[in-house]
């Protein structure tokens, strides 16, 4: 199976309109939904709102607090009978890029001309997504057909590419409306060209046969973008609609003829040592990705002793690194989260807590020494550092939500400071919880009394704590 990407520009796109019946408002090229008001929406329920900003509570069920503000589209529908939000304007073909983020047990979806619903869902940790999971195409529905075959010519995404609750989510969907003849008379298909969760491609070129469970009116040339509001908290940001290439299926035929990609069977290959490409430009030339049967997998810095990347679903592409020649990269092939973008050493020496930060190991004494593999093949790598060695642990949890990573010095050394997480932002949540750069990823310590600290450079905020011997922690992601 070809899990090529498929990607457009946003310059020089037409419209591909078909014939007659293309009526009403147009959603026009590269438009972005404004959401300073709700002017952009038909009859906005009680439920929606606009605010500044939402956050999520991951011990409680569809719970999302909201920040005053604007640029962000919320709907809580707890409290009062929630119902699904149209915008004004309408649209035919288009690519549409938003953000979305749910509630803990949260359930939306984006109905396409206001009848084809893509599912927006908590799928966290899911191995085996179906239609009606986070990214699928939901089931068209008939209640005169059998018990057990109501629903049915649904599409499950590829892979799960889900982000935890309270985690900005980006999908990119590249949609292609009905054609219908001068009578009125459908002549060809809908289809979903290309639909990306999280950088990740989990439908190509899948023909719609007709709308969806829950579409209100049949099918059209152009129609509403609709926002599911009934059914739990979820929020919206960033909505920008552009037009669809006129080339967009001879770009599927080109690919379909492409050469395979080269995948790595984790089963057989748990560990895979390459040059990998972190996302802002630095490449790690000793970088060794690790897998796990929990389908969270991360990449790991020898030279520094730094856990750079981790992500959910498929393993490596080796394509890069294998195919001909070959440049020695891999890359991952699920929802990648990057924590951080250079690499620098995962321990330092501090005399202050509120010192710099190293540039690099040199004058640490840093040696690395590989990796020790426990009964299961999981890799701990070891290193020395400031004249003791060092192990660190890092291992995906058992319900595939993350990883626990525990960094033990063999012998304590003095002032060892641990660099936990750097980023835009970092916001603590209370109970040993902290929410990173923009809210990527957590951070939970199991013991809620451990306290970080949290400290300005050049910008950029550092998560860092002190190594008295063990430390331990877990990043939810």
């Amino acid at each position: 199976m070809k899990l090529n990407y498929l990607r457009f520009g946003t310059t020089a796109l037409v419209w591909l309109l078909g014939t007659s019946l293309v009526a009403g408002q147009q959603l026009t090229d590269q438009s972005e939904i404004s959401l300073n008001d709700l002017s952009a929406f038909k009859d906005p329920g009680p439920t929606w709102s606009i605010a500044g900003g939402v956050t999520a509570n991951l011990d409680q069920q569809d719970v999302l607090k909201v920040a005053k503000g604007s640029g962000v589209l919320v709907s809580i529908p707890k409290k009062n009978a929630g119902r699904d939000l149209y915008t004004v304007a309408e649209h035919g073909d288009m690519i549409l890029e938003l953000e979305y983020l749910l509630a803990k047990g949260g359930n939306s979806g984006i109905y396409l001309q206001g009848v084809y619903e893509i599912q927006l869902e908590d799928a966290w940790g899911l191995k085996n997504p179906k239609a009606s999971n986070n990214g699928g195409i939901y089931q068209r529905w008939d209640d005169s057909r059998p018990e057990g075959q109501k629903g049915y010519d649904g599409y499950a995404p590829r892979q799960n590419a889900s982000k935890a609750p309270g985690l900005w989510q980006k999908m990119r969907i590249a949609f292609r409306a009905p054609r219908f003849d001068g009578s009125g008379k459908k002549v060809q298909n809908a289809r979903m060209v290309a639909v990306e969760l999280n950088g990740v491609l989990i439908h190509d070129n899948v023909e719609l046969f007709g709308v969806t469970r829950g579409a209100n009116g049949g099918e059209r040339a152009v129609g509403p973008l609709r926002l599911q509001g009934d059914h739990g908290a979820v929020a919206f940001r960033n909505i920008k609609i552009s037009k669809l290439p006129a080339d967009a299926q001879s770009a599927i035929r080109q690919r379909e003829n492409s050469a395979d990609p080269i995948y790595v069977d984790p089963a057989n290959n748990p560990l895979i040592r390459s040059f990998v490409d972190i996302a802002g430009g630095t490449k790690v030339v000793h970088a060794i990705s690790v897998s796990s049967p929990e389908e969270v997998h991360y990449g790991y810095d020898l030279d520094n002793g730094v856990l750079f990347h981790a992500w959910h679903g498929e393993f490596v592409d080796a394509t890069p690194m294998w195919h001909e020649r070959g440049n020695g990269t891999s890359r991952p092939r699920g929802t990648v989260t990057t924590f951080t973008k250079k690499p620098v050493p995962a321990l330092a020496k501090l005399l202050s807590a509120q010192d710099s930060w190293l540039n690099d190991t040199t004058g640490t004494g840093f040696q690395t020494k590989g990796y020790e593999l426990d009964g299961n093949d999981r890799p701990t790598f070891v290193y020395k550092m400031y004249g003791t060695r060092v192990k660190d642990a890092i291992r995906a949890n058992e319900n595939g939500q993350g990883l626990t990573r525990e960094i033990t010095l063999e012998q304590p050394v003095s002032n060892i400071y641990h660099m936990i997480a750097s980023g835009s932002a970092i916001e603590d949540l209370g109970k040993g919880l902290y929410l990173i750069d923009g809210q990527s990823y957590y951070i939970k310590f199991s013991d809620s009394k451990m306290k970080p600290m949290v400290k300005d450079a050049n910008g950029t905020k550092q998560l860092i704590a002190p190594v008295n011997g063990k430390l331990s922690y877990s990043i939810l992601f």
